[in-house]
């Protein structure tokens, strides 16, 4: 039986990085928000899990500042296992508990390119998930996605879902990544749900679309949903570089831990500055209400020959990087974003503005 537990989601301040070195300076801050956060939330329960939120090691300059994709994959992504993650091995170990997290990080079987990467370590300091981000910022964000490279993708990893969604099943319960903009779709909650999650990290989500509660309905929703814990942490102010005194609040919007009933259990509210949000996270409960709830356990019945008619007709281009680097802001709105509206006015999904 796996005893009830705290969760510690850390809010950093973030800066953002020029070049890789410059990481060293956000990792001794979450060195220091960590050990805060750890000792005054073990008053209530041990803690065993700890999240940093999404660009808490790099920031987001590749997305804000447009960045060529091959100079950032070459000058500011990291490699996994590398020594960030042996720094954050150590604070696992340290506080003898699950650390998860997330960084811009190079692949070796595409050079010159880099992905979103999610990933937890155990408190023996062993990576034991990799999540690769199926679904980015797309307007903005420049980090490649198994989809961009599906044919090569699948040739190493097949096309179930520990492909996309991986689960890792651990003495705290079945933990899984759902990563910023990959809650906006139901799908990749419902990906990880059905490969047994029970806690899923949801990285952070800017405003103002966050402040204006887009934020706190997809974690309640997911959570609902899918009968699984999301422990949702946003960031603090960021800092456009390591050496700037102009902190910019970039997200706003409270954090939270959602239960798997889609109540909130943990919540603090947006601060403008480095904190951290703690709840219990009860497994053995999670695992007794899939069992025995005869309604609100909602996988025991999905229809799933009628919802393959949803998705039957391809609609976002598939193999969109795999010979080629991402666009920038402009060309991927001319080459991706319009395309794929005028593909749903031609189907009909969306009636254009001159049809009755």
């Amino acid at each position: 039986m796996i005893e009830p537990y705290q969760v510690v989601g850390l809010i950093p301040t973030m800066r953002g990085i020029r070049y890789r070195d410059e990481i060293k300076h956000n990792l001794e801050h979450l060195e220091h928000l960590a050990k805060a956060a750890s000792w005054l939330s073990a008053m209530a329960l041990p803690v065993r899990l700890i999240t940093i939120p999404e660009g808490a090691l790099q920031g987001f300059n590749d997305e804000v500042l447009d960045h060529d994709h091959e100079w950032f994959a070459r000058e500011c992504a990291i490699d996994i296992p590398g020594p960030e993650t042996e720094a954050l091995g150590r604070m696992a170990a340290t506080y003898d508990a699950y650390v998860m997290a997330t960084a811009k990080a190079r692949h070796p079987e595409f050079p010159g390119r880099f992905f979103n990467v999610g990933f937890a370590i155990s408190p023996q300091q062993e990576i034991v998930l990799v999540h690769h981000k199926v679904t980015p910022l797309q307007p903005v964000e420049h980090s490649v996605t198994p989809h961009n490279v599906w044919d090569r993708w699948v040739e190493l990893y097949g096309d179930g879902l520990d492909a996309f969604y991986p689960v890792a099943d651990t003495e705290i319960g079945r933990l899984g990544i759902m990563m910023a903009n990959e809650a906006s779709y139901p799908e990749n909650a419902r990906g990880l749900a059905m490969n047994g999650c029970e806690v899923a990290y949801r990285g952070p989500y800017p405003h103002p679309h966050a402040g204006n509660g887009f934020y706190e309905i997809q974690n309640r929703a997911r959570a609902l949903d899918n009968n699984m814990y999301v422990v949702a942490n946003q960031v603090g102010t960021y800092y456009l570089y390591t050496d700037s005194d102009v902190p910019i609040d970039t997200f706003g919007s409270p954090s939270m831990i959602c239960d798997y009933r889609g109540s909130v259990v943990g919540e603090v509210g947006y601060a403008g500055h480095s904190t951290y949000l703690a709840g219990t996270v009860d497994i053995g409960a999670l695992r007794d209400f899939r069992a025995r709830a005869q309604f609100g356990n909602w996988l025991k019945d999905l229809t799933t020959e009628q919802y393959r008619a949803i998705y039957r007709d391809p609609i976002y281009p598939k193999n969109l990087y795999l010979d080629r680097a991402p666009y920038d802001h402009a060309e991927y709105r001319r080459e991706v974003t319009e395309k794929q509206i005028e593909l749903l006015h031609s189907r009909d999904v969306w009636r254009r503005p001159d049809r009755s």
